[in-house]
């Protein structure tokens, strides 16, 4: 590796930290749920609140920052994201109150742009031979960042006994959650520090007219003999993609053209079928999905971190087998084991029991606060499903105790196949991982036509996004009125009803350029 390669290496090493940050500000969240719940005394639509306020803030950040980026330049607009991330944790963790902590996770999710931001910044300034592999730096940070967050998050459930280090530096039990939030502070402070260091874009030093400097900036990047080749090719490519006056208008009115018809079909399912198969819900809420198993607390907690690591190793085979096998072996090959993993999931939960013997009250006395007398009227009923459960028992010991002890209650009760759901939830992920999780941004990329690139795909993430945001907001309240079985049942379907229409629509993109792409949408489009 030449100094030059070296020196694209390291700069896109630096800007992909924002995936780290982004993964664990992301799923740090699942782990702090129960304890902010009781801090704040919230309810299920305040917790969906809590933990989807950052998906409401990549909504509006969605619209703005690609004026910002082309205002400011990349490196000020990542500083500034970087920025907003510190501010957001630090908030986070030593929120006063139920709203200033969704506002600062709000702050958070303005920063969650960074990852179509570094995306940019990384094909700006890589050499073409190592782009597709600098660029997938990216995803793979994010999942490292995710999986950092489970074990982080394990790491402080385990603490029982608070030493006199811990001590010192004012560590308290019932303030973990803000331990927790607090873990991102030093990555994404350490992030915004090194954005210092890299380069401005040249292909936007170039747009605005900045020669020099974006000369001397590739000169970092190439030898010195092949800048001013490299400086006409830019000249050639921003005279060549430079918008009509009214190109966005045109746009917007291209989209409704026959031709466009099906590309922009596999991109709206495409932006569907990737939320709406539950991913979101099952990461951000991961230890309370587990906690519905009865396998305690700490178990949850340990369970989430399988989860981590399984999203790391199959975004890597992601990576590694898309450019080999295909989009379409992948993308349907994920999305059967998807509902495959998903309906044991629902057959455990549907066959699951839930009941309290006498015996069981004394271990819920000894465990628990709870005035077990008051549940002499529930001792040996057999209730079908856990929505008929948690409505019986939360009248008889009241809302705020049934939340503090819901973990100890089900596992005192349950009678399920704890196995056979870890299995589907952990088969989901790794199918989800290798599939349409990081493919779907790949197929955006190749089956949207030039014309409408600068609408479409935006279109496209706002879709993903918006469906995203209700998905994490009222999963706890499904899983209170509908009961985990039929939440995955929802999810099930959903992967169905994608593989149908992926199968039925979905093109094979590899080896094959956008235009070839676009001549085999377009040829689809005419007979249909």
């Amino acid at each position: 590796m030449d100094k030059y390669t070296r020196a694209a290496f390291i700069y896109a090493a630096i800007v992909t930290i924002g995936g780290f940050v982004f993964g664990l500000d992301a799923a740090v969240i699942s782990g702090t749920v129960k304890f902010i719940a009781i801090e704040f005394a919230l309810d299920d639509i305040q917790i969906g609140n809590v933990v989807s306020a950052p998906a409401l803030g990549v909504l509006i950040a969605l619209v703005v920052t690609g004026a910002i980026c082309e205002r400011f330049g990349r490196k000020k607009t990542l500083i500034l994201i970087a920025l907003l991330y510190v501010v957001s944790a630090i908030g986070s963790a030593f929120a006063p109150s139920y709203y200033s902590l969704v506002a600062a996770r709000f702050l958070g999710g303005l920063a969650f742009t960074s990852l179509s931001l570094a995306s940019m910044y990384i094909g700006e300034i890589a050499p073409a031979s190592q782009r597709g592999k600098l660029v997938s730096m990216n995803q793979i940070m994010i999942v490292i960042g995710l999986t950092a967050a489970y074990f982080s998050n394990y790491a402080l459930i385990q603490i029982q006994d608070v030493g006199p280090f811990l001590q010192s530096i004012g560590f308290v039990q019932q303030d973990i959650w803000r331990w927790m939030l607090g873990m991102e502070i030093i990555p994404a402070m350490l992030w915004c520090s090194l954005l210092l260091f890299i380069p401005e874009s040249p292909r936007w030093l170039m747009s605005k007219g900045l020669e020099p400097e974006a000369k001397r900036t590739l000169a970092k990047l190439m030898p010195e003999d092949k800048i001013e080749a490299e400086i006409g090719s830019i000249k050639d490519s921003l005279e060549k993609d430079k918008p009509a006056e009214s190109g966005f208008v045109k746009q917007m009115l291209q989209l409704t053209e026959k031709k466009f018809r099906l590309a922009l079909m596999v991109g709206v399912i495409f932006a569907f079928v990737q939320p709406l198969t539950g991913v979101n819900p099952i990461l951000f809420y991961a230890p309370m999905v587990f906690e519905q198993t009865g396998i305690g607390t700490n178990a949850a907690y340990e369970q989430s971190l399988i989860i981590g690591i399984v999203s790391f190793i199959f975004t890597a085979l992601a990576i590694s087998l898309v450019d080999k096998i295909g989009r379409r072996p992948l993308v349907n090959g994920g999305l059967i084991a998807s509902i495959i993993c998903l309906m044991m999931c629902v057959f455990a939960f549907k066959q699951a029991t839930y009941e309290i013997t006498q015996q069981d009250l004394v271990k819920l006395s000894q465990n628990t606060e709870i005035n077990v007398s008051q549940l002499q009227p529930i001792i040996d009923t057999t209730f079908s499903s856990d929505t008929d459960f948690k409505d019986a028992v939360k009248p008889l010991i009241g809302e705020d105790n049934f939340r503090l002890y819901e973990s100890q209650l089900i596992q005192t009760s349950v009678n399920i196949n704890a196995m056979l759901v870890l299995v589907g939830i952990v088969g989901f992920i790794a199918a989800f991982h290798i599939s349409i999780g990081p493919i779907m941004w790949v197929v955006f990329s190749e089956i949207v036509p030039t014309q409408i690139r600068g609408v479409a795909i935006p279109m496209f993430a706002l879709i993903c996004s918006t469906i995203s945001y209700f998905m994490q907001k009222f999963f706890p309240w499904q899983l209170k009125h509908m009961g985990a079985g039929d939440i995955f049942l929802s999810y099930a379907a959903a992967g169905i009803i994608g593989f149908y229409l992926l199968y039925r629509y979905l093109p094979e993109t590899k080896n094959r350029s956008i235009e070839e792409v676009e001549a085999i949408l377009l040829a689809k489009s005419e007979v249909k």
